[in-house]
């Protein structure tokens, strides 16, 4: 939960910005220009709505008000981001633990922002979110218990899903973080990058189908490709349109696949473990499964009449 100090200093950090006080302030020196006319954006990674947008867009186009973001964490072992913040509004993506939320507005109960990693944009709940920290660490094990004390017999306090980040100091066995100890083995470097991005992948098989997944709970298929990818050092965006059109490069349909290779369904995406199987978190089976590429075809073939929509292929 946030403190007083420190949600009035967020209330502060986060004050609307009109147009004209940007232009007539002395002696701020921010200013902008908008040249021509104010762009349509795609609001899943642009943060602007009806009455706000984020500072960083105003020379872009035109807002009634903007708003310098301030960095918070998610202090939770994962968090929900959703489109609105209506009841039963669909979940959009996930915060794992650790990660950052750039927040542009706060009420009682939300903060409406983007996510650092992928700049997807929602509302999380505002006692997920704490100041910002700076992570040494980062979970490598599916399920990573929180003990109460250095010790593997202790009370587990927590538990937090592979990716999440968090700071701690080395004490023999254990890392002591803010909630706790997390066992050495079960964490590595928050720099330190994994070689083998499909085997990282692989490791979330049996993990739940979830909407909006990125492995708390449970993942989704554009959220595997993206966490995996993350944990390897490459970011890309969430959702499977915006993944088809920047993840590596497109290859002909009678190309031969491999180990690696992005196959780009409607709505959906896979990951070939060789050249006839699937690796993908899916609704049908729900969950996270590898199965042969033809038994996928032949299921979405009477639903689609184009069933596999690309093919993609990373380079170095």
């Amino acid at each position: 939960m946030l403190s007083s100090q420190e949600r009035s200093a967020m209330t502060e950090a986060k004050t609307d910005i009109r147009k004209t006080d940007i232009q007539d302030a002395q002696p701020d020196p921010i200013r902008f220009r908008l040249h021509g006319r104010s762009v349509t954006l795609d609001k899943r990674i642009h943060a602007v709505r009806g009455d706000l947008a984020d500072l960083a867009l105003a020379g872009v186009l035109f807002s009634a008000h903007y708003a310098r973001a301030v960095e918070m964490s998610c202090v939770m072992p994962g968090a929900g981001v959703r489109a609105t913040t209506a009841p039963g509004a669909e979940t959009v993506t996930q915060l794992l633990r650790g990660e950052i939320f750039h927040v542009l507005d706060v009420t009682a109960e939300w903060a409406w922002g983007f996510c650092h990693h992928d700049g997807y944009v929602g509302y999380v709940q505002r006692d997920v979110l704490d100041l910002r920290e700076e992570a040494t660490h980062r979970i490598t094990a599916h399920m990573a218990p929180v003990f109460a004390e250095a010790n593997i017999k202790a009370r587990i306090v927590d538990c937090w899903p592979r990716g999440s980040l968090f700071p701690a100091t080395v004490e023999g066995d254990f890392l002591a973080c803010p909630e706790g100890f997390v066992h050495i083995r079960h964490a590595c470097d928050a720099q330190q990058m994994q070689t083998d991005w499909v085997s990282t992948a692989a490791s979330y098989i049996g993990q739940p189908y979830v909407w909006g997944g990125r492995g708390h709970l449970g993942v989704d298929c554009s959220g595997l490709v993206q966490v995996a990818l993350g944990q390897a050092g490459r970011k890309v965006p969430r959702d499977t349109d915006l993944q088809r059109e920047s993840i590596g490069v497109q290859l002909p349909e009678d190309a031969p696949l491999q180990r690696g290779d992005l196959l780009f369904f409607p709505g959906h995406v896979g990951i070939m473990v060789d050249s006839d199987s699937l690796l993908h978190a899916n609704a049908h089976w729900m969950g996270t499964v590898v199965e042969p590429l033809a038994d996928v075809i032949a299921r979405l073939a009477p639903l689609h009449a184009q069933p596999v929509l690309a093919r993609r292929r990373i380079t170095a």
